[in-house]
């Protein structure tokens, strides 16, 4: 039993659950998580994911800043839905940045599974993207991700880190019903009944 991974996964859980509530404090829990996963993926040879852990860390100092900024008028950003104009652009572009990913992995590294790590993380970048502009279906695209990660996490003998991709399962249904709430109140105009205050 891994100590370190035990830590980034209850960081990992904590952040999400904080995420599907819509309250900032999400964001400086998912550094904690994503600077120890870095190092976890590295020993596992998961080379795309962990390099993807440096993307998210990236990512969670955006969302945090735009979560309380990238609204209107500079103040808190609300729930949206994807575009067909944003599926149009950016689906074929995951897609076909996962299959070059996949073959440079495949090619320069030891990954035993180098299309499937490239693909879950180029979608997985996706999904974070959706998440720091506050987008309904990222947790759609966590859904599908999560539930291919759960057996490749067994397989790379991180059990834990299944069991957390698990319960980030149940966590992306609860959020994309959550954040759907949210999106429908701000449309009646009135005020959303289960989303924390991002503050």
């Amino acid at each position: 039993m891994n100590p370190v991974e035990l830590v980034a996964v209850a960081f990992g859980l904590v952040s999400v659950a904080l995420s599907a509530r819509e309250h900032i404090v999400a964001w400086p829990t998912a550094i904690v998580n994503v600077g120890l996963f870095f190092f976890l993926f590295w020993e596992a040879r998961l080379y795309a994911d962990s390099v993807l852990q440096l993307v998210y860390l990236s990512l969670s100092v955006y969302g945090w800043w735009a979560w309380l900024h990238g609204g209107a008028a500079r103040g808190a950003l609300r729930v949206s839905r994807g575009t067909r104009r944003l599926w149009l652009l950016t689906l074929p572009a995951t897609i076909g940045a996962g299959f070059a990913l996949g073959a440079f992995l495949e090619r320069h590294t030891d990954s035993p599974v180098p299309f499937l790590d490239a693909l879950l993380t180029t979608t997985s970048l996706l999904a974070q993207w959706m998440m720091t502009r506050k987008i309904l279906e990222n947790w759609v695209l966590w859904i599908v991700v999560d539930i291919v990660y759960v057996p490749t996490f067994i397989a790379r003998g991180l059990p834990w880190t299944a069991l957390q991709y698990g319960v980030f399962l149940i966590l992306a249904w609860m959020g994309f019903v959550g954040w759907r709430a949210s999106w429908r109140a701000d449309r009646a105009g009135t005020p959303p009944t289960q989303a924390a205050p991002a503050q």
